[in-house]
C-alpha cells in the first residue's frame, strides 16, 4: 500500500493502492507492436468499448510503474522484466521519473528496451463509482497482479510519501486503531481479500467473481452522514448475495469509518 501526501486534495494522508487517472493519450496508445494480451484485456472489461477497456489497462500498468516502480513487461524470452542488476535498476529508476513527469512515454521506454507490456497480467477485481458527494467523481476499476519476482515496489516520494507491504488483516486493524486512514473502497477490498492465504487462491477466485458496479449511496440518518453499499438495510438495491462485510461507512471526525448495520 502507498500513503498519499497530506496535501493531496483527494484522500490526502490515506493509505491506498497505486493508481490514477486515465490520460487522453492512453486511449490510442495500445497496439500489438508493444503490448501483449490485447484480446484478454478487452474480454475482461466487456461493459466498455474495446479502446476504453485497453485504456484502463494501460493506465493501471503506467500508474503502477509511476507510483510503485513495478513494470509489467516481458522480455523476448517471455519472462518478466528483471531488475536484479544495479545498472538496470538505476536505468529504470530514471525511466520511472521520466514517465511520471511526462517527459517520456511508457511506450518509448518499453520498445527501446525490447520489452512488451503485459496487459494480460492485470486481473479485473472490482468496479467503484464515487457518489455525488463532491464535484470530483471517479469511475474506477481495481486490478490485482502478481508482482514480478525480481522487482521491488517503492513509493514515488511525489504523490505518495510512504509505502509498505502489509497483510489485509493488519491494515484493517491499524485503521481501527486510528493509525492509518483507509477510504471505503480500500477498506472493502481489504476485507474481501483478507481470508486468502496465497496469491494463487486469490487470483483463481478473482477470475470467477462477477464484477458488479458499486456506487455507495450518501444518506443522512439520525443526524449522521453515511455511505451505504448495496445490501445495507437503508439501501434500496439488493446484491446478488448477502453481504459478508460492513455495508455502511459513517462520517466521524472528518473520516469515513466502517460500521456494522443493525440486524
Amino acid at each position: 500500500m502507498v500513503r498519499r501526501g497530506e496535501g493531496m486534495r483527494f484522500m490526502g494522508g490515506a493509505h491506498v493502492f497505486p493508481g490514477g487517472r486515465v490520460d487522453p493519450d492512453d486511449y490510442a496508445a495500445v497496439d500489438e507492436a508493444w503490448c501483449d494480451g490485447i484480446d484478454v484485456a478487452t474480454s475482461r472489461l466487456r461493459d466498455l468499448e474495446p479502446q476504453e477497456a485497453l485504456a484502463y489497462h494501460l493506465t493501471a500498468a503506467r500508474e503502477l510503474f509511476e507510483e510503485a516502480g513495478i513494470l509489467l513487461a516481458r522480455d523476448r524470452e517471455g519472462g518478466y522484466l528483471s531488475l536484479s542488476s544495479a545498472d538496470r535498476r538505476t536505468r529504470f529508476t530514471r525511466y520511472r521519473r521520466e514517465v511520471h513527469s511526462g517527459s517520456e512515454r511508457l511506450r518509448t521506454i518499453v520498445t527501446a528496451e525490447g520489452l512488451r507490456l503485459a496487459l494480460d497480467a492485470l486481473l479485473v477485481f472490482a468496479h467503484w463509482v464515487t457518489p455525488p458527494v463532491d464535484v470530483r467523481r471517479f469511475d474506477t476499476r481495481f486490478f490485482i497482479i502478481r508482482v514480478p519476482e525480481d522487482q521491488t515496489a517503492a513509493h514515488d516520494d511525489t504523490e505518495t510519501t510512504d509505502s509498505t507491504w502489509i497483510t489485509a488483516a493488519e491494515a484493517i486493524a491499524r485503521c481501527q486503531r486510528n493509525e492509518i486512514i483507509l477510504p471505503p473502497p480500500t477498506w472493502t477490498t481489504l476485507r474481501e481479500i483478507e481470508g486468502f492465504r496465497s496469491v494463487a487462491d486469490l487470483t483463481t477466485w478473482t477470475l470467477r467473481r462477477p464484477i458488479v458496479r458499486r456506487e455507495p449511496r450518501l444518506v443522512e440518518h439520525e443526524g449522521r452522514k453515511m455511505l451505504l453499499l448495496a445490501g445495507d438495510p437503508l439501501h434500496p438495491e439488493r446484491p446478488l448475495e448477502p453481504p459478508r462485510y460492513e455495508t455502511r461507512f459513517v462520517l466521524a471526525d472528518g473520516r469515513w469509518r466502517a460500521a456494522a448495520a443493525p440486524t
